[in-house]
């Protein structure tokens, strides 16, 4: 087991702590190249979906996935809401009925909400968007060797940074072209709190 219905609410309570803490952070990177209003519209969105969790008891992964899902698509504005709200949608439809996942089943859910992120934003790695983060963090989950979180969080880490050298083909940022060259995506910025935010629990477990 890797991940069970308490570990995935201290998950998204983690996480929407550290989305707080770097609410003008990520505001910030989408001002140099985006709208400027990804963090804070991901701040309110996850507030509201640790409150909606918080209020609810889980037997079951993919309902606490759901209800997250539900809460982003609805209260996020901008593109981060409908795409992290799918995101948490696959996964709700991969783990449906199940109170724990071994990797095979973490990999499998996150492999999913990969693909409805590049159906939904219609990026590929190389354009400037959290697919960047998602893509490298997912085929980490899926191979071989055992699931160590300090590693995903590393590759998370190391797969934002490198947004800064690319340049951007999808959403607001593209019209910058090479101007959006030397500015980390906010999208990926945030994808790597979520992984990070993960990977931690991930390795709590392990030591526990």
């Amino acid at each position: 087991m890797v991940l069970d219905v308490e570990n995935a609410a201290r998950w998204i309570h983690r996480l929407n702590g550290k989305i707080q803490e770097q609410k003008q952070y990520l505001t910030d990177l989408d001002q140099a190249i985006g709208d400027g209003d990804h963090g804070i519209n991901l701040a309110r969105g996850f507030q509201e979906a640790a409150n909606a969790i918080s209020a609810n008891s889980y037997q079951d992964l993919g309902a606490l996935c759901k209800d997250v899902a539900m809460t982003l698509i609805g209260k996020v504005g901008g593109a981060s809401g409908p795409l992290y709200g799918t995101a948490f949608m696959k996964l709700s439809m991969a783990w449906k009925g199940q109170k724990e996942i071994d990797r095979e089943a973490l990999a499998k859910g996150f492999k999913d909400a990969l693909e409805g992120l590049k159906m939904r934003g219609k990026a590929q790695p190389g354009d400037k968007t959290m697919i960047d983060v998602w893509e490298p963090a997912v085929a980490y989950m899926a191979g071989e060797g055992p699931l160590n979180g300090e590693e995903l969080a590393s590759v998370a880490k190391e797969k934002m940074e490198g947004t800064k050298e690319l340049e951007a083909k999808k959403g607001r940022a593209a019209y910058l072209g090479k101007r959006s060259i030397g500015h980390i995506d906010p999208g990926a910025a945030s994808s790597y709190l979520l992984f990070s935010t993960l990977a931690e629990v991930i390795g709590e477990g392990e030591s526990a």
